[in-house]
């Protein structure tokens, strides 16, 4: 009889420890699925912001790697705004902006145009973008009401549906700016780049 219990004591420790494992390791990858995202999708963005510029036409004013100095000192920054390099800024992407839209969260292509049309236009403009698009109460804030309504639309719709009206919208967005006569070839074309490299996450 203790033989036999202290089998079945060895045998559930096992069982359990086993189940430690694997959910630990599905924690470990579902990590690193979420760093890749933000990595692959933050390359994309330095890549459509450039270095340093200071714009006259520009609201945003001083700027480097897609930064406004507002931004950087709101942020804490201290350094000046020339000498800001990559390491600087990613920080403040992720907790600003990536965070801010739910990138982690969002479906792969969606998470890419979200994520670069709110480092460009603001995060409450993108997602408010989206709500309108996906027929959610346009608040400007990815709550839970929005990522259910999100679901909804993907399912019935699918994603490259709303990848292509999320960024038409956007589109249009860029065209109803004072400021497209200038800046709007630029946007265009960060538009089609993004669609393109979203598109190919699919």
């Amino acid at each position: 009889m203790k033989k036999s219990f202290v089998f079945a004591i060895r045998s559930a420790f096992i069982i359990l420890l086993g189940w430690a494992l694997i959910t630990l390791s599905n924690r470990i990858t579902i990590a690193e699925q979420k760093i890749d995202k933000f990595a692959e999708s933050i390359g994309v963005v330095l890549e459509h912001e450039g270095g340093y510029v200071n714009h006259p036409k520009d609201p945003g004013g001083e700027t480097n790697l897609g930064v406004t100095k507002k931004t950087w000192e709101a942020w804490g920054g201290k350094k000046d705004m020339k000498d800001l390099t990559p390491e600087d800024v990613i920080p403040l992407y992720k907790s600003m902006f990536w965070k801010r839209v739910k990138g982690d969260e969002l479906p792969s292509g969606l998470d890419l145009v979200m994520f670069d049309f709110a480092v460009n236009a603001g995060p409450s403009r993108a997602i408010t973008k989206l709500q309108i698009a996906i027929g959610a109460y346009p608040d400007g804030k990815m709550g839970p009401a929005t990522m259910h309504k999100l679901a909804d639309y993907v399912e019935e719709n699918g994603i490259v549906n709303l990848i292509i009206v999320f960024q038409s919208m956007r589109q249009d967005y860029y065209e109803s700016l004072d400021r497209f006569d200038t800046f709007g070839e630029g946007w265009t074309n960060r538009v089609n780049s993004t669609t393109e490299k979203a598109l190919q996450r699919i």
